[in-house]
């Protein structure tokens, strides 16, 4: 059969469907405007005493301050990335600048939910510690609450806005188009992620370190002057890159939902994938309305009770409208011929894969919670371990993470499964439908993303209580029982985005497909056109073909070739690689702020007396610009590495590449999350008065453990989400790039090799330059050779 054929149609949008998607677009902009309601019901609480103001307005500073130095950093790579959208081919002139335009638009919403959620939290906290207490816990836990439901409200309302506009817009061109919301969306979040995980866990390492393990003080005291870096931090990295994780996680999730949807559905698969996500938009709103724990009763229930609510209720309305709006046969689609051909009820399949997706979440939550709650057997073992010292405690988180992450895999890999068998045989339709599944989980994202507001929340409010003076009795232990919420509730919302960003990178992956086969069919039809025109003579169609024959061959290589197997190891190490950079950076800068306030200590001892104040300032400014510094390397190791695969080595090393990203990163973002998880809240069991208490040497060992789980929950495990979501976008985005350098009646091979070794130079470059900053901060008399024997 000849590759070279005519061309295909574009796809349009029947009236009604436009009517439908402009509905998405409304039920996003009521989002938003119950966000605005929910952000003023919160302002309107007490902001308590004099003291906890004057806290609250310092950590508040430190926050905005931060947040405006990086962004200023990060309109940088905007301006780069999108020149160079605008370099890559497009359908028309008119997609590349809508997918460049876009891309800037994801950034910025991206950008804007980390920030409205960072600017109420910082309000929030001195709130929240006021209402416990004013009025008890079940006051405080609301208002920590609806703050994470004000940035869940705007998260899916800018996610369904901005997906819906540009269906209206653009209409089958939509897919292309919103491959650069995606991807504005996951690299702005990766960046906040990584650089706000770094600040925070700076701050905290450093002030556990020598605080809490050296000076014997409390985690909040205020005579540690990495205190208010640490809660500014919490703001900067839990909510403000949580939060904008979370809404790329939506973004990116819709995006290859409606890319898998369009060819597998045809006008349909461009509208279903927005009615599901607009449900658990409602849905949401239900949820923040109804949280509340019974008097007595348990908050983290109280919690757990209303997102298992809210999904089944988005489960039942996504039936109704998978009924009612979909087709009873997929002959009336208008989708894949394939797909057409098939037998069965499209609505049933449909539905059943949401509510896979809603299932998943369920159970992410339930394994979450038992891995990481300081009510379940696996953290209090780890608990115990405190009596036989640090290094237990070490290897039984390590231990706890790595079972778990196998747990949680094997269920993600069940859920993809049984998604790709509601395919019936055809891979389009399959991949469409785990794209589906994804929004399954998207129904849940706005209590979701409430509830990981709700961890940094409580936890600077406890810290302001602590810091102030203002708070003790049953207040100070309502605060600690929310902090300890807090913490599973966090690790639960580390442990979801986990599974979207999984499935989010399954479905791009498939669109990666999509984007190579769809590039190497438009080549053909060029050259087919060129042929009937003369432009190419007829004897030489034989040999284009057998260069087109042998791109299909090799981009479809079985796993078992060499080629992909590289590809799959590489994808595999670059996932350890951008873990170690993060890690590290925590050292660096956690070892500089440990220096800084033993100085303080050391020269300044009316800060231990009380009668001084410490220089907070000092270890703010030292959090920012190492957290702000350590941003490129990982950033360039994102964007670049699938450049240097897929450029260098082909569209078949390129898909291992993904694949190999896709299972390492999963099984590492889980360990890293849920060992942090549990080193955390093992710390608040030993704290609550179990195996000695505070003080003891089990607590010292707890603060070790819950020290290294710090950029282990905080940094590299949450930026892994988007990192894999990042180089599934890049590879989506460049597929036709190297499709048209590899095939044609002349191949600019050397084209491709100058592109992959330009970013491969770029990329060691950037790594040896983190390379040469001194992991190990020392005194400055201290000798360079650290070999020396100096016993």
């Amino acid at each position: 059969m000849p590759l070279i054929t005519p061309a295909a149609e574009t796809l349009d949008l029947s009236s009604g469907n436009l009517y439908v998607t402009a509905g998405v677009a409304v039920i996003g902009i009521v989002a938003l405007f119950m966000g605005i309601v929910f952000r003023q019901q919160v302002i309107a609480a007490d902001a308590g005493t004099e003291r906890m103001q004057e806290i609250g307005a310092a950590v508040e500073e430190g926050a905005h301050a931060y947040l405006r130095r990086q962004f200023r950093t990060l309109a940088i790579f905007v301006v780069l990335v999108f020149l160079l959208l605008l370099a890559l081919p497009a359908d028309t002139e008119a997609v590349r600048w809508g997918r460049s335009g876009f891309f800037v638009v994801g950034a910025v919403f991206s950008a804007a939910i980390g920030y409205l959620g960072m600017s109420l939290a910082v309000k929030a906290n001195v709130r929240v510690a006021e209402a416990a207490r004013t009025q008890g816990r079940d006051a405080g836990m609301r208002i920590a609450f609806r703050t994470g439901g004000v940035v869940g409200m705007f998260t899916v309302g800018l996610g369904l806005l901005g997906a819906a506009v540009v269906v209206l817009a653009y209409q089958g061109y939509a897919p292309k188009v919103l491959e650069g919301f995606g991807f504005g969306a996951a690299l702005l979040a990766m960046f906040m992620r990584v650089g706000g995980g770094i600040f925070t866990k700076a701050a905290d390492v450093g002030a556990d370190l020598v605080g809490k393990v050296e000076a014997g003080i409390p985690e909040d005291d205020p005579r540690n002057a990495a205190t208010i870096a640490d809660n500014v931090g919490d703001n900067v990295g839990d909510c403000a890159g949580m939060a904008a994780d979370l809404f790329e996680s939506y973004a990116v999730m819709l995006v290859a939902a409606l890319i898998l949807g369009s060819a597998a559905f045809g006008e349909y698969g461009l509208v279903f994938p927005l009615i599901v996500p607009a449900i658990g938009a409602l849905t949401a709103l239900l949820g923040v309305f109804i949280t509340k724990a019974a008097p007595g009763g348990d908050a983290l229930a109280a919690i757990n009770r209303s997102f298992y609510l809210t999904a089944g209720i988005a489960a039942v309305l996504t039936a109704v409208a998978a009924f009612i709006y979909l087709p009873s046969s997929y002959a009336e689609l208008g989708g894949d011929e394939q797909v057409a051909q098939l037998a069965g009820d499209p609505r049933l399949s449909a539905l059943l894969a949401v509510i896979i997706g809603v299932a998943l979440a369920a159970v992410i939550l339930w394994l979450t919670g038992y891995f990481t709650g300081t009510d379940k057997r696996p953290t209090r073992d780890v608990a115990r371990t405190t009596l036989t010292g640090a290094a237990t405690v070490v290897l039984s988180g390590i231990g706890l993470g790595l079972e778990s992450a196998v747990y949680k895999v094997i269920t993600l890999a069940v859920a993809i499964y049984l998604a790709f068998l509601l395919g019936g045989g055809s891979m389009t339709l399959s991949l469409f439908f785990i794209a589906l599944a994804g929004c399954g989980i998207l129904t849940t994202v706005g209590v979701i993303v409430a509830m990981d507001t709700f961890g940094p929340v409580s936890d600077n409010a406890q810290g302001i209580a602590e810091m102030s003076g203002d708070v003790d009795g049953e207040a100070e232990q309502v605060l600690t029982e929310l902090d300890a919420v807090g913490n599973t509730t966090k690790a639960i919302t580390k442990g979801i985005a986990i599974a979207t960003a999984v499935f989010a990178a399954t479905a791009l992956f498939g669109s990666y497909t999509d984007a190579w086969s769809s590039q190497l069919q438009a080549s053909a039809q060029e050259l087919g056109q060129r042929v009937q025109s003369g432009e190419i003579a007829p004897d030489a169609v034989p040999a284009i073909e057998q260069t087109l024959r042998d791109f299909q061959t090799s981009a479809g290589s079985e796993v078992v070739s060499p080629l992909t197997l590289v590809g799959v190891l590489l994808g595999a190490a670059v996932v350890f690689l951008f873990s170690g950079l993060a890690i590290n950076a925590v050292t660096r800068a956690a070892g500089a702020i440990v220096f800084e306030v033993r100085r303080q200590f050391r020269d300044h001892p009316g800060i231990m007396a009380g009668t001084e104040r410490p220089e907070y300032g000092r270890v703010v400014d030292i959090c920012t610009r190492d957290s702000l510094r350590e941003l490129a390397t990982p950033g360039l190791l994102a964007a670049l590495t699938p450049v240097v695969v897929g450029f260098g080595l082909g569209i078949g090393a390129l898909a291992g590449f993904l694949a190999g990203a896709i299972a390492c990163g999963a099984l590492m973002a889980v360990f890293l999350s849920d060992s942090g998880g549990a080193w955390d809240n093992a710390k608040k069991i030993v704290e609550d008065g179990y195996h000695g208490g505070k003080g003891s040497d089990a607590h010292a060992a707890a603060v070790i453990g819950d020290t290294v789980g710090d950029p282990f929950k905080d940094t590299a495990g949450p930026a892994i989400n988007p990192l894999i979501k990042v180089m599934n976008l890049v590879s989506v985005l460049i597929a036709p790039a190297i499709v048209l350098l590899t095939v044609g009646e002349d191949p600019q091979d050397w084209i491709r090799y100058a592109i992959a070794a330009v970013a491969l130079l770029v990329l060691v470059v950037a790594v040896l330059i983190t390379k040469r900053r001194d992991l190990a901060i020392g005194d400055a008399d201290e000798p360079e050779d650290v070999l020396v024997h100096t016993a």
